[in-house]
């Protein structure tokens, strides 16, 4: 199951690079897989999947965006029931505070290390403001991903549950 999991996740951030917005919804897809993988298997075999599906994406996808986009935020739907049991705000400030860090970290290494020049340009027509703007739309986004996380862990408990 792991095996063929991983499989589709490589495959979508493959595709990822094929529509603009792909860039940011096929490491979402991708790690979706893990609401399953998460509810039947050990949370270090859950990190190991991670492993394996990041070294893959990172290694075979043609936009590297979109595979360092997994590689830094594909391991949150592991993290999430753990800060699930903090209380409502520091739970709410802790994940935006992690997905803000992880975001920060991920263009600053795409931009220093790696030297894509696109993004270099990009953020500099885009402006200080509207950068600031859409790091606000995607934590709010994040939030949804969050919620869309939650609604689906269980969904998936109660369908197994009946079963």
């Amino acid at each position: 199951m792991g095996g063929v999991f991983a499989a589709l996740a490589v495959v979508l951030l493959t595709l990822g690079g094929v529509i603009p917005i792909g860039t940011y919804l096929a490491p979402v897809l991708a790690s979706l897989p893990l609401i399953v993988l998460l509810a039947e298997l050990t949370k270090g075999l859950c990190l190991g999947w991670y492993a394996v599906v990041a070294i893959l994406g990172a290694t075979l996808c043609p936009d590297k965006e979109t595979a360092f986009v997994f590689v830094f935020l594909g391991w949150y739907p592991i993290a999430r029931p753990a800060l699930d049991r903090l209380p409502r705000l520091l739970r709410i400030a802790a994940k935006l505070l992690l997905f803000n860090l992880a975001v920060a970290a991920l263009y600053a290494l795409l931009i220093l290390v790696f030297r894509l020049e696109a993004l270099v340009q990009e953020a500099q027509e885009t402006g200080f403001v509207m950068l600031l703007v859409l790091a606000f739309l995607g934590s709010v986004t994040f939030l949804f991903f969050d919620l869309l996380l939650k609604r689906l862990s269980l969904l998936y408990q109660i369908k197994k549950n009946k079963e």
